[in-house]
């Protein structure tokens, strides 16, 4: 009687916040979802009671393939670098600081303190700060002169220059390339573990996938009637720099605590055997932190999904250069009221940010479950 009540109580005071998660989040993305099936802004889209037709999946099919879609195609591959820059650059440089501070220097509250503090502002703060500072004809471009050195010329948030270009055509076969790649990881590592008949079904599919991307994809119907080249936007480095700047903090404290949380006795056991610090980081200390990795890129990755403040801070809204799908739904949605359109590029977003979220969860589950049995 006493476990019943109990639980009528405990339900009692979490309906409120269920009911308002299941109408202001899930709902919302409901509708979110059902309006880009729709072709809301393509008539009246500001009257009174606009009308809206279904028309299935058109307008994601229109952002992959139409020719006037360019831009968002090019955001798809800024939002790709902008990720992998935040990550390994954030990951590299707060692992490097945790170092740094696990030798317990003189000051460290001090340091940790101020490697801290970037997490503390806000986006638009940031974007603001690091706008001065990469300004073409200001900030770090002018610190060589006061060495007697040219004042340097790179535009680090306008440059219109491209490298490691491809074409968008050939996205289904790098992608094969991709998926094959990580299956054959995965095979890789279950032939380790001994299940050879698991790892020969895991690999597979990767050789399917290779044979394709080699020899099958001519036999694709093209996305677009011309080639159309995309690559990595240069003016994305100033916005990749002043992420890591704000969040190689966050990475660093997630790093020492792992560090200062490794036994002392393994340590000493380390140098009793002859090993020096790197390699005590290296045997020991790196691979205890792995599970702290894995948080890290998850949420660094969902984090680098959402930075239309910082760009829109740092570049504004209409840089196509460093532009970013979150930018371009603001534009498509409120500029242009394209709200079907803006809307199925807010679902691609949502896609990409369950990608990384989901299987963190999935795995934080097992672990519990894990260590509860």
């Amino acid at each position: 009687m006493r476990l019943t009540r109990d639980r009528i109580i405990a339900f009692s005071v979490l309906l409120p916040s269920l009911i308002l998660i299941a109408v202001f989040v899930y709902g919302f993305i409901g509708q979110t979802v059902y309006i880009s099936l729709t072709d809301w802004g393509k008539g009246a889209a500001l009257a009174v009671n606009p009308q809206m037709h279904l028309i299935g999946f058109d307008n994601y099919k229109e952002l992959f393939t139409s020719f006037l879609h360019g831009r968002f195609r090019q955001d798809l591959i800024n939002a790709f670098f902008y990720t992998v820059s935040l990550v390994l650059g954030s990951l590299a440089l707060g692992l490097f600081l945790a170092i740094l501070l696990d030798r317990e220097p003189r000051g460290e509250g001090i340091f940790r303190t101020i490697f801290l503090y970037p997490m503390s502002l806000s986006f638009i703060v940031t974007g603001t700060i690091w706008r001065w500072l990469l300004a073409p004809e200001g900030g770090v471009n002018v610190l060589p002169s006061f060495i007697g050195l040219p004042a340097g010329q790179f535009r680090w948030i306008s440059s219109r220059e491209q490298i490691l270009t491809f074409d968008w055509q050939s996205i289904p076969a790098i992608t094969a390339i991709v998926v094959s790649l990580v299956l054959i990881f995965l095979a890789v590592r279950t032939w380790r573990k001994g299940t050879h008949k698991r790892a020969l079904i895991v690999a597979f599919p990767a050789l399917l996938l290779i044979l394709w991307a080699v020899f099958g994809q001519r036999m694709v119907p093209q996305m677009l009637p011309i080639p159309e080249r995309h690559g990595f936007n240069l003016a994305t480095i100033g916005v990749s720099i002043a992420a890591i700047w704000q969040f190689s903090g966050y990475t660093m404290a997630l790093y020492l605590a792992g560090l200062r949380g490794v036994p002392v006795g393994l340590h000493e056991a380390a140098r009793l055997d002859g090993a020096t610090e790197i390699q005590y980081y290296m045997r020991v200390a790196f691979p205890i932190l792995k599970p702290i990795t894995l948080s890290a890129v998850i949420i660094l990755a969902h984090i680098s999904l959402k930075m239309f403040a910082l760009i829109f801070a740092m570049a504004g809204p209409d840089n196509a250069a460093t532009d970013h799908p979150a930018v371009l739904m603001y534009l498509t949605t409120f500029r242009g009221n394209k709200f079907a359109l803006g809307a199925s590029i807010a679902v691609i977003l949502f896609l990409l940010v369950a990608l990384f979220i989901i299987p963190y969860l999935i795995s934080s589950y097992r672990e519990q479950r894990r260590r509860a049995s």
